[in-house]
C-alpha cells in the first residue's frame, strides 16, 4: 500500500509545474493538494469496496473464481450480464480517459513543445501523443507484452523516484527553498544555475545511484518483492547520496 500510495503521486509530483502555473495563487494550489487526497481515500475505499463485494457476490451464487480479483474487467468477466458489462466499459473508458488527460497528456504535450519550440505547437503535440497512443494500445498486447516492454517501462518509470529525492533535497534542504528566477533558464556562465557546463555532475551522479538500486528490483530476480517500493527505494538512495554530496 505504501508503494502504491507513492507511485500515485509521482507523476504528480515530478509534472507539478505543470498544474500549478495555472493556479491563481497559493490558496489555490493547497486545494487542488487537498482534492488529490481526497480523491485517493474515497477511490481507495471503492476499490476495496467492490474487491471485497465482488467475491462475497461470487460466493453467494456459486461463481468459482481461482483467486480474489482485483482487475474490473477480470470481475466483470465473471459476470453474464451484457448491460452491466457495457455500463462498467463505459466508467472504465471514462475514468481511463480523464486520468490519463491529467497525468500523462499535458506533461507529455508540455516536453514535446518544449524539446521541438519550432516545429511544435499545443495542436501538433496533441497529434503526436494521439498517434503514439493508438501505435501502443494496437501493439500493447500482441507484441510489446511479448517481448517484454513492460520491464522497459518500469525501468524508466524507476528514475522518477531518484529525480523526485533529488529535487526534495535540493529545494528543502540545500538551497532552503531559495529559487533565483532569473537564472532558472539562463545559459549564463555567471547563472546560478550554470553549475558544469549545464550540468549538475553531483545531481547527476546521486540520480545514476538511485536508478541502481530503484531498477535492481526489476531485473534481479532475488529483489523483485521489493519492486512495489522501488520509487521509494530510488528516491531514498539518490537524496542520501546528494545531501552527502551537495553539501560538502
Amino acid at each position: 500500500m505504501t508503494g502504491t500510495f507513492f507511485a500515485y503521486f509521482s507523476i504528480v509530483i515530478l509534472n507539478f509545474g505543470d498544474f500549478s502555473r495555472y493556479a491563481k495563487n497559493e490558496n489555490e494550489v493547497n486545494k487542488g493538494n487537498l482534492s488529490l487526497l481526497i480523491n485517493l481515500l474515497i477511490f481507495s475505499f471503492l476499490a476495496i469496496f467492490l474487491v471485497l463485494g465482488s467475491s462475497i457476490f461470487f460466493e453467494k451464487n456459486l461463481i468459482s473464481v481461482d483467486k480474489l480479483l482485483t482487475n474490473p474487467t477480470d470481475i466483470i468477466g465473471q459476470i453474464d450480464n451484457a448491460s452491466l458489462t457495457i455500463i462498467a466499459l463505459f466508467f472504465i473508458l471514462v475514468a481511463s480517459t480523464s486520468t490519463n488527460l491529467i497525468a500523462n497528456y499535458i506533461p507529455s504535450q508540455n516536453s514535446i513543445i518544449n524539446f521541438f519550440p519550432n516545429k511544435t505547437n499545443v495542436k501538433s503535440a496533441g497529434l503526436i501523443i494521439l498517434f503514439l497512443g493508438i501505435i501502443f494500445a494496437v501493439f500493447w498486447d500482441p507484441v510489446l507484452s511479448k517481448i517484454g516492454f513492460l520491464s522497459f517501462v518500469d525501468t524508466i518509470g524507476s528514475f522518477f523516484g531518484p529525480i523526485a529525492g533529488v529535487m526534495i533535497i535540493d529545494y528543502y534542504v540545500v538551497k532552503n527553498k531559495q529559487i533565483i528566477n532569473k537564472d532558472i533558464f539562463s545559459s549564463s556562465k555567471d547563472g546560478a544555475y550554470y553549475y558544469s557546463s549545464g550540468w549538475h555532475i553531483k545531481s547527476i551522479y546521486s540520480l545514476l545511484i538511485g536508478f541502481i538500486f530503484a531498477s535492481a528490483t526489476i531485473w534481479n530476480p532475488e529483489l523483485r518483492f521489493l519492486q512495489s517500493f522501488s520509487w521509494i527505494i530510488g528516491a531514498f538512495f539518490s537524496s542520501i547520496t546528494y545531501y552527502l554530496l551537495a553539501t560538502k
